[in-house]
């Protein structure tokens, strides 16, 4: 299955959006949170980044969902084309989409396709 890694300037935050998407998508997607910095505070970590990926990657891809600004960055880093892609989309629907895409079997691209397609699904 393709990796979820959910990458947040708050590491709360972060954990709480692997929660909410292992709820829906199911406990043996593999999703892993990266948020904040090594000592807790606000931020991105590379590292922290580049742990979960290695936690996720089980040879099919690894999709990176970040929230804003430097963790976008810090997770273009690591971006190695088919393998680790990162996404522009939703924070949250995204990562859902992501996963529950992830869980079906379905290769890099169609996960990274039905996080982008989250950006137009209508609440309303």
């Amino acid at each position: 299955m393709v990796g979820v890694v959910v990458v947040s300037h708050s590491a709360g935050l972060a954990r709480e959006v692997v929660a909410l998407v292992r709820g829906i998508a199911g406990e043996e997607v593999p999703v892993a949170a990266a948020g904040g910095t090594e000592d807790g505070g606000l931020g991105t970590s590379l590292d922290l980044v580049e742990a979960a990926v290695r936690e996720v990657d089980q040879g099919d891809g690894v999709l990176l969902v970040p929230d804003l600004g430097s963790s976008v960055l810090t997770a273009r880093l690591l971006e190695e084309p088919g393998r680790v892609v990162v996404a522009d989309v939703p924070f949250v629907e995204g990562a859902v989409a992501a996963a529950v895409t992830s869980g079906t079997g379905m290769p890099l691209s169609d996960v990274l396709a039905a996080a982008d397609e989250a950006r137009t699904v209508r609440k309303l």
